[in-house]
């Protein structure tokens, strides 16, 4: 009797353990989705998207087999997907997928595909994803939209081996070097006819110049930037814009066009002016960077970088990090940064007026404006600041000190006028520091505004979660400017009222609207 009873028990688990092949009906097409057609965003020709998500849903009372999903072009199609983790024949074809009533599965969705692949006339690559229940069909449409651009990258020799540009010296004095390229003569004049897309880092060579003209869009793949050489020159050309598509502003950021990247910071390196560069930046906003600008050591008694009407934003380090930079800015405005929107260090000449300076970074050390004239570890170690004047601007944040000075030698030069400045001398550790003296050193602070909190001067921004720095008609700074410094037209190009100053930061009061 024994063996008779283990071999019901073990009859009875060979059924149920194929019970489940019986119990699921084919699909009769009845499925239903999150959505009818998947928008993918905007991508550059072969750069992959990001993953979309569809959701499937089994609301009979039946588990299913669905017979065939695949994508209606094929194994020729640019789009790929996994169903349920499942891979499939090349994310392209899965067949006999099985579904539990009332129950859902995932499908995501990629795309990377080319220009040439898209419909001539608008640009869009198309396909669908097809549900085969072979009595009935249902789809669902995928589409994307293919932007053709100048692709500029370094070459890779017959071993695979990418070429390579210096990028500095290690601590050995050794030459370092990485991914990258010299820009050829005929590659030196970027139009706004297409966008364009930096891979690796991309050099002015010595003695040339790098134009960009106005409406010029240059996206940066990740871990790339462009670096100006000693010598060189970088030529921004952006002029005022009319109309919200800021169709003559010059925009540098990212590679990835979806709205989810949009604000992403340090999606890239940086912009890199060496020693002996010479840049002229006009109408330019630049975003989503690692260090938005960094100056290294320019030369010359005159600055070397002018900047009007300059945006940096989300950057995940600093905006500006310059090292004995020379710099004058004229409506410049610097968003939150990791460490420093803008920060002056070991020494140099700065000269801004009319700008705005703002961190409310998610840490306690994040500040607005950082000055110093050392530098730990170099030869020498300290550089004289030889000029740090911040005329009619904005340094605010949400730390209770958002602007640092560090004096090491003699010549630490600072003028503040007409400025606000964020500096709560919280449980007194400044009171009695020689730098920050701001009511009775007249040599270095002329009219100054500080904010003991936040409710003190409040500049009212418009947005700054949307890096909108215009003031309301509620702000505190309308009117604090001093004529002497006036900026005629505001970073919007609109015309400053005296009232009975100008107000301060890049942008005069104005109506505006989101």
């Amino acid at each position: 009797m024994r063996n008779v009873f283990f071999f019901v028990i073990g009859l009875f688990v060979l059924l149920t353990s194929c019970r489940k092949d019986f119990d699921f009906k084919a699909s009769s097409g009845d499925l239903r989705f999150s959505r009818d057609t998947v928008y993918l965003d905007t991508v550059f020709t072969n750069i992959g998207s990001s993953t979309y998500t569809l959701k499937v849903y089994n609301q009979s009372d039946d588990d299913i087999n669905i017979p065939v999903i695949q994508l209606a072009r094929g194994l020729s199609s640019k789009y790929r997907m996994t169903v349920d983790g499942m891979q499939g024949d090349s994310g392209k074809i899965f067949n006999n997928v099985e579904l539990l009533r009332k129950d859902s599965l995932y499908i995501f969705i990629e795309v990377t595909a080319d220009v040439a692949s898209a419909n001539p006339d608008d640009f869009l690559y198309t396909d669908q994803i097809l549900f085969d229940s072979g009595s009935k069909q249902q789809k669902v449409e995928l589409v994307t939209l293919i932007q053709d651009a100048v692709f500029l990258y370094p070459q890779r020799d017959d071993a695979g081996v990418y070429e390579t540009i210096p990028v500095g010296v290690d601590q050995n004095g050794d030459e370092v070097r990485e991914k990258g390229f010299l820009l050829e003569d005929d590659e030196l004049n970027w139009t706004n006819e297409k966008p364009y897309v930096i891979y690796g880092f991309a050099g002015i060579p010595a003695g040339q110049t790098l134009n960009v003209a106005a409406g010029a869009r240059v996206h940066f793949h990740a871990d790339s930037g462009l670096i100006a050489y000693n010598g060189s020159t970088l030529n921004i050309n952006g002029t005022p814009s009319t109309t919200e598509a800021l169709e003559n502003e010059v925009i540098f950021e990212g590679d990835r066009l979806e709205p989810g990247f949009s604000e992403v910071s340090g999606q890239w390196l940086t912009i890199w002016m060496t020693q002996g560069s010479k840049g002229n930046f006009n109408n330019l906003t630049l975003k989503n960077s690692v260090v938005g600008l960094l100056v290294s050591g320019n030369d010359g008694s005159d600055y070397s970088i002018t900047m009007r009407n300059v945006q940096i934003y989300n950057s995940s380090n600093y905006g500006i990090r310059a090292y004995t930079g020379r710099i004058k800015g004229e409506n410049v405005v610097i968003g939150s940064a990791g460490v420093a929107s803008f920060a002056g260090l070991y020494g140099g000449k700065y000269n801004f007026t009319h700008s705005t300076f703002y961190n409310d970074w998610p840490s306690s050390q994040q500040v607005a404006v950082r000055l110093s004239d050392n530098l730990q570890g170099a030869d020498p170690d300290v550089m004289a600041l030889e000029e740090a004047t911040f005329n009619n601007c904005i340094i605010w944040g949400s730390n209770q000190v958002e602007m640092i000075l560090s004096k090491a030698g003699e010549n630490f030069n600072y003028k503040f006028n007409h400025t606000l400045i964020r500096f709560n001398n919280l449980n007194n550790q400044f009171t009695d520091h020689e730098l920050y003296k701001f009511t009775t050193d007249a040599e270095h602070y002329n009219n100054v505004y500080i904010a003991t909190s936040s409710l003190q001067f409040r500049p009212r921004f418009w947005s700054v979660n949307a890096n909108n720095f215009r003031i309301t008609d509620e702000s505190e700074v309308i009117g604090l400017g001093n004529n002497s410094f006036l900026i005629e037209r505001d970073a919007d190009n609109i015309l400053r009222i005296l009232n009975p100053g100008p107000d301060l930061g890049a942008y005069q009061n104005a109506v505006f609207t989101d």
